[in-house]
């Protein structure tokens, strides 16, 4: 099925609630950017192709074509998805993560808790988006710090809420990598 209109509302609605958010977190002029590439052809086609409702368009375009030509466009374009923060290491010859600055950590966070809001609608908790990187293997793709730094915001957001952590994250010069939660 194509589904347009529904991938429309749904992409809007989700940039609509970061955009909040990044204001919220002293980032609203890179906020206003946010995921500006879905609404280009090379994103939308297959979105609205591959909508469900369910899951990220991006799946289904995997399990039809065995890649997402949609996300691998997406996730080159848009600095606050660590995989856009990969290089080739000239020592091991290999491709490695690297340190994601935290202006982009910070719209990433903001960018997670949206994506929790609009996906799981009532179901959606604070916690919701720290439970959702812990149970993925987000750790073992970003470096250590990048990890960090997001865990600690999506721990304070747990246990202190939305407002108090993107108060924390509006004054915050440099993100801290721990000393929040169970560490």
């Amino acid at each position: 099925m194509f589904h347009p209109i529904r991938h429309f509302i749904t992409i809007t609605k989700h940039r609509h609630e970061v955009v909040r958010l990044c204001f919220k977190a002293g980032i609203g002029f890179q906020g206003l950017f946010h995921d500006l590439s879905k609404y280009t052809p090379t994103e939308f086609i297959p979105g609205a192709k591959y909508y469900s409702g369910k899951e990220s368009p991006n799946n289904g375009e995997r399990r039809d074509t065995g890649m997402s030509l949609a996300w691998m466009h997406h996730k080159g374009r848009n600095k606050h998805h660590f995989e856009f923060w990969y290089d080739y290491e000239m020592a091991t010859k290999k491709i490695v993560p690297m340190d994601m600055p935290d202006r982009y950590i910070k719209e990433m966070f903001c960018d997670r808790v949206a994506a929790s809001k609009t996906y799981n609608k009532e179901a959606y908790s604070q916690e919701s988006p720290l439970l959702y990187l812990t149970k993925s293997t987000a750790n073992e793709k970003m470096t250590e710090r990048t990890y960090r730094k997001l865990l600690y915001l999506l721990k304070m957001l747990a246990e202190k809420g939305e407002k108090e952590t993107l108060r924390f994250i509006r004054n915050c010069k440099e993100l801290p990598q721990s000393g929040f939660g169970n560490e």
